[in-house]
């Protein structure tokens, strides 16, 4: 972690580091004092986090209890893949003085890129949309790659599959879906993704149980960090019995929902139980 400037941040300042933030596609969190001692009040820091992970605090608070509080908070609201969200929380010291802190987080817009432009890529393009994603399809078939089979996409690419990625932007923020029209296709971009410095914030691959087990078995043998290897979902998505394109869409989209929301994936049915907790059945 980085820290700069061991004093508050005036609102002037604060403002100024939400547009470098922005202009950087950074997520940024502001904490501000909102309740305590008067000559507290208004005080505020800047917790950003770059593409590749780096945390950096601009702004300090007076007391050490606040100000680890304040960016525990922000390092908190920084892990959520919502847009942008507020939260607030009380903190009393050793001293017994109760401040409040208002975090208020901005995030750039998380991007979907879907490698291979097949059926499954043209409804996971729909529902990335729906779910807040900028969507990204790359494919080494120009006629693939079209506005007319992606009218929502945000970006249309067509790829050389030897250097798949040199126009995408791998950080944290990216989310890929490797779906191509062959297993070697698949495997070769995954092995770029996990040969880069700067790690994703998903990487998921479809494939047979045969066919990801070979794979992995290759990226031990190409010397890749078996704990990079331990993050790919593959075989990608939830188990919902799905058959059809728009059914490996929907399992596809809902790992990614479970992952970002930190669920369980339990039937909400259930893990209410509502009938068997609530009624006398006997």
């Amino acid at each position: 972690m980085i820290c700069q400037n061991r004093a508050p941040l005036s609102a002037e300042e604060a403002t100024k580091e939400v547009i470098l933030a922005r202009q950087r596609q950074e997520a940024i969190a502001l904490v501000l004092l909102t309740s305590g001692p008067s000559k507290t009040l208004g005080q505020r820091i800047a917790v950003k986090r770059s593409q590749d992970g780096t945390l950096s605090v601009t702004g300090s608070f007076e007391e050490k209890e606040i100000n680890d509080r304040a960016i525990s908070l922000a390092e908190s609201s920084l892990g959520s893949r919502r847009s942008e969200d507020l939260q607030k929380s009380e903190v009393t010291t050793a001293s017994g003085q109760t401040y409040t802190l208002f975090v208020e987080t901005y995030r750039p817009k998380p991007e979907l890129i879907i490698v291979g432009a097949g059926h499954i890529a043209q409804p996971l393009c729909s529902t990335g949309i729906l779910l807040g994603f900028k969507v990204t399809i790359i494919d080494d078939r120009k006629e693939f790659v079209t506005e007319a089979r992606f009218p929502d996409a945000h970006r249309l690419i067509e790829v050389d599959f030897n250097d798949p990625f040199k126009d995408i932007s791998i950080s944290l923020n990216s989310y890929f879906v490797l779906v191509t029209r062959g297993h070697k296709y698949d495997f070769e971009c995954l092995r770029f993704l996990l040969k880069n410095d700067i790690e994703a914030g998903y990487i998921g691959m479809i494939g047979s149980r045969r066919r990801i087990r070979a794979a992995f078995i290759q990226l031990v043998n190409d010397q890749i960090d078996p704990k990079r290897i331990s993050q790919i979902r593959a075989p990608l998505g939830l188990d919902l019995g799905a058959e059809t394109p728009a059914e490996i869409a929907i399992a596809i989209a809902a790992e990614l929902v479970l992952l970002s929301r930190k669920g369980d994936g339990t039937p909400l049915s259930e893990k209410e139980n509502i009938f068997n907790r609530f009624f006398d059945h006997k």
